[in-house]
């Protein structure tokens, strides 16, 4: 059946989660984050930023040439505030005229670290409002005037569920692919899956949580970007909220809990956002590709209009038939001279590779 419609509007236009998960994220932010809302109701927080965080592989591969490279890295890292959050797809822009937002952030930051950076400006989301889309560009031209300059972001990955069935799904794909991806959902008749809503009760025991925790860290630990590291008391929180409207998917090898997938149903959408695997077990199963086949046919069975699969890996996600929405950062440097000398230098940060049809290893964390 499909989710009722939210039944008062929500707070910011550009909002895809549901809200609780936000503030979950202010009242528990991620290690060595300090979280603030800013007086319009936009979330922010201040975290040590790595300029190479995003800077491609050629960038990176040339620094580290360099005599002295570590030192250098430690100048790259730098004290930022951050208009947005981690828990959010995109940067949440309460319904207010663009120059007092804009003005609102930069009373909120205040000069008081050498960048303020405005992340996840979506771009022509197609599961956003017109409204939403309106403000968007609003933002960015206000932005603009007030000498911020963009870098490109990471493309979010989702799928219209536009389809009958997991067959008519898989055809749309190549013929090399079809066989790939059938081959590897062979190991589901070797699994158990369990799917609870957030809030029952086996999500207060201590144990299972830190067993949730673990595999979500083993995740964290294998990706390419370290940034975010999500607490145990966020993970509580949102695990026992019941208003959130999550599910758990829960993946067993006879009694070992071997992978797990939180997603939240919100606004006719199912939203993938955390995963955890224990590691081998997890690719020995083919638990990426069963899980994602798992999260369509839930959305399907639920009459959800899209299914949002998050940010990293967007190799595998292509090869699995996801469309991509690209995003944009907002980036402005107090001092004007290096204002000057960043601003070309854009291009090279936060492109995501091609895609291509050969599988990739598997790696990442779901944001």
């Amino acid at each position: 059946m499909r989710a009722p419609p939210a039944s008062h509007p929500p707070r910011w236009l550009t909002g895809v989660e549901p809200e609780a998960l936000v503030h979950h994220f202010l009242r528990h932010p991620p290690e060595h984050f300090t979280a603030f809302t800013c007086k319009s109701g936009m979330p922010g927080f201040w975290a040590t930023f790595d300029l190479l965080t995003t800077a491609n592989e050629r960038i990176k591969a040339s620094l580290q040439k360099i005599p002295g490279s570590r030192l250098l890295r430690r100048c790259l890292m730098w004290r930022t505030c951050f208009i947005g959050a981690t828990t959010s797809e995109f940067c949440l822009l309460p319904q207010e005229s663009p120059e007092t937002l804009v003005l609102d952030m930069l009373k909120t930051w205040d000069k008081q670290s050498a960048l303020l950076i405005v992340k996840d400006i979506p771009s022509a989301a197609p599961f956003l409002s017109e409204s939403a889309q309106c403000l968007v560009e609003q933002i960015v031209a206000a932005l603009a005037r007030r000498e911020f300059f963009m870098v490109e972001g990471q493309a979010l990955a989702y799928l219209p569920i536009d389809f009958a069935d997991e067959d008519e799904y898989l055809a749309r794909l190549s013929a090399g692919r079809r066989r790939d991806i059938r081959r590897k959902l062979r190991s589901r008749r070797d699994l158990q899956i369990e799917v609870i809503v957030t809030g029952d009760n086996r999500l207060a025991e201590p144990a299972f949580l830190s067993e949730l925790y673990e595999q979500y860290l083993e995740v964290y630990a294998q990706s390419a970007i370290h940034f975010d590291l999500l607490t145990l008391d966020f993970f509580q929180a949102l695990l026992n909220d019941k208003s959130l409207n999550g599910r758990l998917f829960l993946y067993y090898r006879e009694d070992t809990l071997i992978g797990h997938n939180l997603c939240f149903i919100h606004d006719g959408m199912l939203i993938d956002k955390y995963v955890g695997f224990r590691y081998p077990l997890a690719r020995e199963y083919n638990l990426y590709f069963v899980s994602w086949m798992e999260n369509l046919a839930f959305a399907k069975r639920e009459g959800l209009r899209y299914y949002i699969a998050g940010w990293t890996d967007p190799a595998i996600k292509s090869y699995l038939g996801a469309r991509f929405t690209k995003t944009r950062h907002a980036v402005y440097v107090k001092n004007p001279l290096l204002r000057l000398l960043l601003r070309p230098l854009s291009g090279y940060f936060a492109q995501d590779e091609a895609w291509g049809e050969e599988p990739p290893a598997i790696a990442g964390t779901e944001q």
